[in-house]
Order: C-alpha cells, then sequence, then structure tokens
C-alpha cells in the first residue's frame, strides 16, 4: 500500500504540474507489483502525429490496463527524451479513472483546442518519441512501463504547384514552379525546407491515378522549379515522402491544357 500511495501521489502532481514544466517527472520506469497488466497501446491510431506550425494538435491515445480485483487508476506520459525522466519535453495524459472490471480499454483524448492539447515548444522536438504508461490495481497491485510504445511526431509540410504556360502546344516545354515549407514550432509559421528531393507527378485528364514524372530538388528557401515537354491533357502536382522529422505532403494538381 506504501508504493501504491507513493505512485498515486506522483501521477498527482504530475496532472497539475506537466502543462507548466519544460520537463516532467515520473515514478520508476520499468516497475510491477502483483498481477496489474498493460497491453495493446495505440497511439494516434498507429499514425505518426504531425503538428502544424501552432505547435498544438489533437491525438488519442487507448491501453488497455487489467488486474484481477479492477483498475483503480491508468494514465501515462507522452515524452521527447531517452526514458520518462530524462526527458526534453512531455505531455501528461488524462486519468483513466477508477473501473472496477477485470479489464478497461482505457481512452485519453487531448484536444487541439482545449487547455490540454498535445503540444511541443522546440524544432527539436521532431522525431522518435516514446509512452510512458501506469496502471494501479484496486488491490494495490500496480504496473508502470517504460516505453509502453515509441510513435513518430513530425513537423508538418506543405507543397504548392503552378505548371505553365496554360494552354500549351503539344511538344512545348512546360515549366512547374512551386514551393515546400514546414512548420517551425518556435516562430509558429511555416518556413521554406531546403535541400529535399521532392517528386514530380501527373495524372492524365480522365483518370484517378498520379504516375512518377521525375525528381527535382528544394532550393535553400524551398522553391522548386522543373521542365517537362507537353504531351496531353492533365494535372502537374509535387508530392514530398516526408523525413524522419518532417511529413509527408502533396500539392493539388494544377491543370494544363495542351492543344
Amino acid at each position: 500500500m506504501r508504493i501504491r500511495s507513493a505512485a498515486a501521489a506522483v501521477v498527482g502532481a504530475l496532472a497539475l504540474s506537466a502543462l507548466a514544466l519544460p520537463t516532467v517527472q515520473a515514478a520508476p520506469a520499468d516497475d510491477v507489483q502483483g498481477d496489474t497488466r498493460i497491453s495493446d497501446v495505440i497511439v494516434n491510431n498507429g499514425k505518426s502525429i504531425v503538428v502544424g506550425s501552432s505547435g498544438r494538435t489533437s491525438v488519442t491515445v487507448k491501453f488497455t490496463a487489467s488486474d484481477p480485483n479492477g483498475i483503480s487508476d491508468a494514465g501515462g506520459i507522452l515524452y521527447h527524451g531517452t526514458d520518462v525522466n530524462h526527458n526534453d519535453w512531455g505531455v501528461t495524459l488524462p486519468s483513466c479513472g477508477q473501473h472496477l472490471v477485470t479489464t478497461y480499454t482505457c481512452t485519453f483524448t487531448l484536444k487541439s483546442n482545449s487547455d490540454r492539447p498535445f503540444d511541443v515548444t522546440k524544432n527539436a522536438q521532431a522525431g522518435t518519441w516514446k509512452m510512458w504508461a501506469y496502471a494501479l490495481g484496486a488491490d494495490g497491485d500496480y504496473r508502470f512501463t517504460d516505453p509502453a510504445k515509441t510513435f513518430k511526431v513530425l513537423r508538418a509540410t506543405r507543397l504548392t504547384a503552378d505548371a505553365s504556360p496554360e494552354p500549351v502546344k503539344k511538344g512545348r516545354t512546360i515549366t512547374v514552379t512551386g514551393t515546400l515549407t514546414r512548420a517551425n514550432w518556435e516562430s509558429h509559421k511555416n518556413i521554406g525546407y531546403g535541400s529535399q528531393s521532392v517528386a514530380l507527378q501527373f495524372r492524365k485528364a480522365g483518370t484517378t491515378k498520379y504516375v512518377h514524372v521525375k525528381n527535382t530538388r528544394s532550393s535553400s528557401s524551398g522553391s522548386l522549379k522543373t521542365t517537362v515537354t507537353a504531351s496531353t491533357d492533365g494535372y502537374y502536382r509535387f508530392a514530398y515522402a516526408g523525413s524522419s522529422t518532417a511529413g509527408s505532403t502533396s500539392a493539388p494538381g494544377d491543370y494544363i491544357d495542351v492543344r
């Protein structure tokens, strides 16, 4: 009981302080007493968390907590760092609360437009994140797991595309220009993303699938420019596959009338 009470006090303090501190602290990273279990951890439906220039977004986290005597509470922390007690930023999940059934799936919702969003503050926080999770049994058993899950948090990217001239004669040169930008979580703006490989794609009029045409590279300011030979009516766009710290994106297609 002494250990369980201490753990509950730590978790309670986190709920009050994590949003105000640059780092978070938690109970032991991996510790277990008794038969309390944590399983089926899912962060953001299994997808990377892509955050725009506001530095805030909505995220849902789920995991199953089980104990033969029921669950008195469960929760966790999403963090960037080596482990939960050596991090440079963390976001505390709300409490799952008491559920006196042997198995319960906890759902934690962080809403971007609330006082409890998923948020980031530094560009260096992009990349691999981890989740520390806890479950407290109604009989005094407990489990702390770190990491319970690893996942990606990425800076959002945007692309534009403009194909010209339009209309154009068949066999003439089409120039496609655009800009690749990514979210800056420190200035809260979208800035040019340079030296990135970007694909030019084409969708023939009357079809639904884009096909690869060629690769080009963004300039230091994020600008893009490449040329192709006009052959048939259709849509040109740029597409970026993403990186270890930036999300993928595609520009809206720009129609070209070939005569």
